[in-house]
């Protein structure tokens, strides 16, 4: 059976798949690595992420079941257009096809007058957590996902305004994808609303075995 790689985003930590796991079908295929971690030391650039990303994913043996929420959906779907023959599965939470240079602008200008002890929740402390969106403002999948191949879910929480418009770019771009937009729900789909996605990924799985 396929591993499931499941992909936290830059504001949390690999135990924000606690709950939504909790309810899954089955755990012993299931595994979360902490983004920080995999870096083992290296900058925090979107290229050394990357790249650790990309060295942690082919160690393990045959096909992936790749699953990622925002930053974590972004390397995902990073990977799944470089190595297509390593992923048997795609789910996308969240997901922007492209870093909206806006926002990311706005909520640098927010993270400055943070303290330092707001990110000791988040993946990364406030200085990668900088270092890391400076490297990713040019990142632009838009000319690639037409390319995509293996079965693709995307979800978005219905209330998650910034990236519900790249959930059906998504979809409406990747041969065969498939939406679900989650009722009630905002950005942190694993931690809002955790038992309606694994129910959605209970599902997709039993189908993509």
């Amino acid at each position: 059976m396929a591993t499931k790689i499941l992909v936290h985003g830059s504001g949390h930590k690999a135990t924000s798949w606690d709950k939504t796991i909790s309810y899954m079908t089955n755990h012993k295929d299931i595994v979360c690595p902490n983004l920080s971690s995999i870096l083992e030391g290296k900058e925090a650039s979107y290229e050394n992420l990357y790249s650790s990303f990309v060295k942690y994913c082919n160690e393990i043996d045959g096909q992936i079941h790749l699953c990622g929420l925002s930053l974590g959906g972004i390397l995902a779907l990073n990977f799944a257009l470089d190595f297509p023959q390593k992923v048997k599965t795609l789910v996308l939470i969240g997901t922007p096809y492209k870093v909206p240079k806006g926002a990311f602008g706005f909520q640098n200008i927010i993270f400055r007058f943070l303290p330092k002890s707001v990110f000791e929740t988040m993946a990364f402390d406030k200085k990668d957590t900088f270092a890391l969106g400076n490297t990713m403002k040019n990142l632009d999948f838009s000319g690639k996902v037409k390319n995509m191949k293996c079965p693709t879910l995307i979800l978005c929480g219905k209330k998650d305004s910034a990236n519900i418009k790249s959930a059906y770019y998504l979809s409406q771009n990747i041969r065969s994808a498939e939406l679900k937009i989650i009722e009630h729900t905002g950005h942190v789909v694993n931690e809002e609303n955790p038992k309606a996605l694994a129910e959605i990924l209970n599902e997709y799985y039993l189908q993509n075995p």
